[in-house]
Parts: structure tokens; sequence; C-alpha cells
């Protein structure tokens, strides 16, 4: 069953917190992360690139020293500050089109090694490894595991209690979102959750199966420091998380012409020309696609192969196993370099503009995964294709710190 735990975290102080917490880094662009390291000395971002300043170009260990080193001048500057008892955290997200609300803990290393809490994708060993030496150096963790658990009345009745009292955090960020913190250190209320989700049979990973792992081999790797045993994590019931699709888009049609290529397709598929009127998937197994300033619909045949597996069930799987390798030629959806992925959060208009422009050929529309698919393939022990999902919410580094 899964075991949760509170920790003391380390947090901005209030006053500036809404300069401190930042995007994950590999959502800015460059120009503007360069306005935010010249122009905001107190966010995140100089901590996670402490090397801005001068361009140098350090080691994998120096840089992730030096990250460390600008982690304690934050600290000792009482730019971030530790809460005194250990605690569990309510956090909730509000965009312009969802609203997320979730609990920040501690969960068991044990309970992944013993697949109590489940993943769905492959992995990246040199990520992996890279993760691994910069937790090890940087001594913090500021990127929660998103992790799903059951609808469950009881959770969902208290949070909505807490979240009456004044939040202890709410600011609002450029992309127009409001956060709010609620820090819940009552040891007999974190008793009673804690025994709430020793009842959960299982976590799910949504979002964060390359941190999981990377801590994994921390525990493994100091076993002394019982610190490391636990995964800062954001526990969020599964019918509040925000799952899209990842569009497919090709850059030629492996030497087949379109008629020729069209006529492949209708061997396992349904085709309707929908000419320039664009076209998105409305149910599974059903596919979009844009080729040669036209939109089409593809439906897969219903005495197309027996779809048995989870995995085989899954629409990035049937696209893969249809289109992308025995016509187009893609084995390696991840390395090969004629095929790129576009987040269904991106209106498919970008899909049209891409094509058109000539960077790609062809474009595949796909009906976004459920949580029940992602739950099937778990407990199967099956692992999703690459870029099968984009998962919302996306938390902010620098909110909440775990110490190792």
């Amino acid at each position: 069953m899964a075991k949760i735990f509170p920790f003391q975290a380390v947090r901005p102080t209030r006053d500036k917190v809404c300069l401190v917490t930042c995007r994950s880094y590999e959502e800015y662009v460059n120009a503007e992360l360069a306005a935010q390291l010249d122009f905001n000395p107190l966010s995140f971002l100089h901590i996670l690139k402490p090397a801005y300043t001068n361009q140098e170009t350090v080691s994998f260990e120096k840089r992730y020293k030096q990250v460390h080193q600008k982690y304690q001048d934050f600290k000792n500057e009482i730019i971030l500050i530790k809460d005194k008892k250990p605690a569990i955290y309510i956090h909730k997200i509000v965009t312009k089109t969802h609203s997320f609300t979730g609990i920040i803990v501690g969960t068991s290393v044990k309970d992944y090694c013993n697949n109590i809490i489940k993943k769905h994708e492959d992995i990246l060993e040199f990520r992996v490894q890279l993760l691994k030496d910069y937790m090890k150096f940087s001594e913090f963790n500021t990127e929660p595991v998103l992790m799903t658990y059951p609808d469950n009345k009881t959770i969902e009745n208290w949070i909505f209690n807490c979240c009456h009292k004044l939040a202890d955090f709410e600011f609002s960020t450029t992309k127009k979102e409001i956060h709010y913190l609620w820090k819940i250190e009552d040891t007999l209320e974190i008793n009673w959750l804690q025994n709430i989700f020793e009842k959960t049979e299982s976590l799910y990973i949504a979002d964060g199966h390359h941190r999981t792992e990377a801590l994994k081999l921390l525990s493994e790797e100091n076993s002394e420091n019982t610190s490391q045993d636990h995964i800062l994590s954001y526990l969020i019931s599964e019918n509040n998380v925000k799952i899209y699709e990842f569009n497919r888009l090709i850059k030629d049609l492996n030497g087949f012409s379109k008629s020729d290529f069209i006529m492949e397709l209708a061997k396992d598929f349904k085709i309707e020309n929908k000419f320039q009127q664009p076209f998105q998937p409305l149910k599974k197994h059903q596919f979009g696609m844009y080729l040669d300033n036209e939109f089409y619909s593809l439906e897969l045949k219903k005495d197309a192969d027996l779809l048995e597996t989870a995995l085989e069930t899954l629409d990035t799987q049937i696209l893969y196993k249809k289109v992308l390798l025995p016509l187009l030629g893609i084995e390696d959806l991840r390395n090969d370099e004629r095929i790129e992925y576009l987040s269904g959060k991106q209106s498919i208009l970008e899909v049209k503009n891409k094509i058109d422009q000539g960077e790609f050929e062809v474009g595949f529309l796909l009906y976004p995964s459920n949580i029940r698919e992602i739950k099937a393939l778990a407990d199967a022990n099956q692992i999703m294709p690459p870029k099968s999902t984009f998962i919302e919410p996306k938390f902010r580094s620098g909110l909440v710190i775990y110490e190792f």
C-alpha cells in the first residue's frame, strides 16, 4: 500500500515567491531566459544556471556544485527559508482553462521498486544518470514527480475544506496562472491522510519517470542517507489531470508518391478527404492527416488486425505499427531525425503551417489518450511509445524544495 511522508520544505519568503519561482528551465526560449537572468536577480533560474553571468563552459560536476553553492547563497540571503516542522502541502494552480489541486508529499522509493508506484514510460539511461548526479551534488530537488491516485471523495472534501483557509502563498505568473499553497503541519491531520493512502493500492506516475528512476539510483548509492529514500511528489486525483496528445510531423514520404501512399493507407484505414477543412480526431482509432494542402480523416478498419493488449489498442502504437514503421521507415521514434512532435496544446493550424512552409511533408493528428489507458499499461508492465502524452499540471521550480 502507498506510503506518504511529511518533510521540512525549503520555500521562498512570502514577499519574494512571485519573483523566485520559475517554469522548468527547458520551457524558456533563449530571449526570455536571458531577460529573466539579466533583470530578475531573485529568479530560481540563477540557481539552475549559475554560470550564466560569465558564460563559462564547465564540466557537469563543476556546474552541479555551482548550483549547490548558488542555492546556499539564496538561503544565506534569506530568499529561501526552511520550514521548522515537517509538513505536507496543498498546491492549487488556476489557468485560463483549468484548475488543478494536488498534495505535495514525500513518497517511497521502496514503493517504486515494489511496483506500488507504477510507471508507463520508457527512460533514457544517460538522462537518468545526469539527473542522479545533478541531485547528488546539488543536494536538493524542486521538481516533484506528478502521480495520480484513484478518485477519493474523502480526500476531495478534505482538500476542499483546506482550500477555504488563508493560503500561505498566493501569486500570479506572467502566463496568467494563479498559484496557491497551503501548509499542513498538524500531526493528527498528517497521520489521518497517511492512513488513507495506506489503503490506496497503487500510485501512477503521470510525469517524471526519469526523475523517479534517478532517485532510486541515488538511494541505492547512498543507503545510509534516509532522506534519499523519498521522492518529492505531487499527488493529484486521476480525474484532475489534463492529458494532451502529441501530433507527428514527418519530413518525407519515404519514396512514395502521394497517390501510392494513400493507396497503402487504404489497406488499414477508411480514408475521407476533408480538403481545406481542418480535421481533428473525435474518437479513438481515428486519425487526422495533412498532406499536400489537404486534410484527411483516417479511421482504423474494424477488420484490421485484432487489438488485444493495452499497448496494441493505443493510437500512438497503431500509427507506429501501421504507418510510421512499415510505410515511412521510421523505426526509432525517439532519435529519427525525420520525425518531430507538436503537443496538442498547440493549434492544428501549426501542423498545417509547418508543412505548408516545406519543413515537413505530412502530419498526423491524434486523439488524446486517457488516464484509463495509462493505468492499464502500467498495470500490465507495458511501456507507451515515446511522445504519447503531454500531461498537465506542470509544477514551478523553486516553490517547494526537498533537501537531501
